[in-house]
């Protein structure tokens, strides 16, 4: 009789512990904040890395105009020794990406590498009076301008087609 009135203090005590350690969990777990949204991204002033860029590049480098507040630039830099290669990333009012890519680089594997894998589609838009191929089926969303000599550009990101247009139509060279 003595060796299972000992089992059962074990079970008992075995269970009471698991208990106890649910009660700490759940108590960690509502009363310890936890933020599950993406970190705020800084705002980046890329007027020096644009003007570097428009002076050394071989091509006419492009950045928005006009785009509202709303709009953050996040990412910026030139890599003449690249192809000139020219990012300038944001991130759009719905907190999607969207970046400018310009490169002196062969169009096809810049491409690729822009478009993160994407390919051409049959749809064209007419946006500020150019015309803009869609690449789908990578990572990214990507508009290409089309009928520029020695030199490509794309808008890309992870936003919908619509907030590439509005970039797209914001974007200077001068």
């Amino acid at each position: 009789m003595a060796g299972s009135n000992g089992k059962q203090k074990t079970v008992r005590d075995m269970i009471l512990s698991l208990g106890l350690i649910g009660i700490a969990a759940a108590v960690m777990y509502f009363f310890i904040p936890h933020n599950d949204h993406a970190p705020d991204l800084k705002r980046v002033d890329y007027g020096v890395e644009l003007l570097t860029a428009r002076r050394a590049a071989s091509y006419p480098v492009a950045a928005p105009s006009g785009l509202p507040g709303t709009w953050k630039a996040t990412s910026v830099r030139f890599q003449g020794d690249q192809h000139d290669a020219w990012h300038l990333g944001f991130q759009d009012p719905d907190g999607q990406y969207v970046a400018i890519e310009q490169s002196a680089q062969k169009r096809s594997e810049f491409l690729d590498a822009a478009s993160q894998g994407g390919h051409a589609t049959k749809a064209t838009e007419r946006i500020a009076g150019r015309t803009w191929t869609r690449y789908d089926g990578g990572r990214y969303r990507t508009l290409v301008l089309e009928g520029t000599r020695g030199s490509t550009t794309a808008v890309t990101g992870t936003a919908s087609y619509a907030r590439l247009a509005v970039m797209a139509e914001a974007l200077r060279t001068s």
